[in-house]
């Protein structure tokens, strides 16, 4: 039997997908590598006889693409997610205004462990292609059109710190010199010449808002909103604490409440399971998860159902503890030849130091019935 060459296209995609493990979301070209790349092709579900029949090359082949799409198997719709992009979506569209209008900026402001990055790139994602789709890759000065720029923040990021960052963003030959203003101006006319729309400051709990660094990011932040044709999507933990949005009497209060009055919070919550509602969302996003999963063994029901507790009990509603328990699960069933989820394999496997800290208490309340995970069902 004969094989035919893959196209261009073709190889193309493949390259392009493989590229992804050398990603760095600090560069235009990495933010567009994801983009842009195809979804990735799912392994083919094999039974346990077809395994057998596999030689020993094909089956570290398939099982090597396993790895990889386990490793991968986000991101899920979750409620949380798609109510959180409907927000997203009314903001950025409404922002669409006239330069003489101030956008409004966006502060998404939650815990760790419930996909805040990831929600935000899948949106992130979306947009990028929109805008190429309709407005072309390249502007009407023959610039590459970039609609998205993403900068991360360390604990001592200043002013010239943040600009440099969206230099090194869009590799401004200019990055290496400079005073904060003169990377400020550079940072303006890269954003501008690439006609960027969305502007993502990620781990802004990191900085220490009422240190020097703090507020002279918070004036810039202020700079942006006013000169800058953006959006400005903010992403962290404790931003409502640490004062973003309140008003005090201190001038450095003062300072953070101009960017909190025109910051829209929004949230994402972890599954509950006390009400029906919840029991249900939960149990959907389990069954986009079982249906994903490529185990030989995988019957319906197997994470849906038989694991719903443990499940929740192991991740506390968390959607990244829960992702990272199905994944390491999933590579240890592969690797024993176990070929299916159950307790006594992810009771061998270790989770997130939060979500096991939390797990004897939730365990306890499930087994005794006081709590329950599934729908359909009442507590005792």
């Amino acid at each position: 039997m004969t094989t035919s060459k893959p196209t261009r296209a073709q190889a193309g995609e493949v390259d392009l997908r493989s590229r992804l493990d050398h990603l760095t979301l600090s560069r235009k070209e990495g933010f567009g590598r994801l983009a842009e790349a195809p979804r990735r092709k799912r392994p083919e579900l094999l039974s346990r006889r077809q395994l057998k029949k596999l030689g020993t090359k094909a089956l570290a082949e398939y099982n090597r693409n396993r790895r990889k799409w386990h490793a991968n198997l986000g991101p899920l719709g979750t409620p949380q997610m798609k109510a959180l992009h409907e927000d997203l979506w009314d903001i950025f569209d409404s922002n669409d205004q006239d330069s003489d209008k101030v956008k409004g900026g966006i502060a998404l402001d939650a815990f760790p462990g419930l996909g805040k990055t990831t929600a935000v790139l899948a949106f992130a994602k979306k947009v990028h292609r929109r805008i190429i789709e309709e407005e072309g890759k390249y502007t009407d000065e023959g610039h590459e059109r970039w609609p998205v720029c993403r900068v991360g923040l360390t604990s001592n990021t200043g002013m010239r710190d943040f600009n440099r960052a969206i230099l090194e963003y869009f590799g401004h030959p200019g990055r290496f010199r400079g005073t904060a203003a003169d990377f400020g101006y550079r940072a303006l006319d890269s954003i501008l010449s690439a006609e960027t729309q969305l502007l993502i400051v990620d781990d802004l709990h990191f900085l220490k808002w009422r240190n020097k660094n703090g507020i002279e990011v918070s004036n810039h932040f202020k700079y942006i909103a006013n000169e800058f044709p953006v959006t400005l999507l903010m992403i962290g933990v404790g931003l409502e604490k640490r004062g973003l949005f309140s008003e005090g009497s201190s001038y450095e209060d003062a300072v953070l409440a101009q960017t909190g009055r025109r910051t829209t919070r929004l949230d994402m919550d972890p599954f509950t399971i006390s009400s029906e509602q919840g029991r249900k969302d939960w149990r959907d996003t389990l069954l986009g998860v079982e249906e994903r999963v490529v185990l030989a063994d995988k019957y319906p029901g197997m994470i849906a159902d038989d694991l719903s507790d443990e499940l929740f009990a192991r991740s506390t509603g968390h959607i990244g503890s829960l992702m990272t328990l199905i994944n390491r699960g999933c590579q240890r069933a592969v690797r024993t030849g176990a070929e299916r989820l159950d307790k006594e394999l992810l009771d061998q496997v270790k989770n997130d130091a939060a979500a096991e800290q939390a797990r004897a208490e939730l365990q306890h309340a499930l087994a005794s019935g006081r709590l329950v995970s599934r729908p359909g069902k009442k507590a005792a």
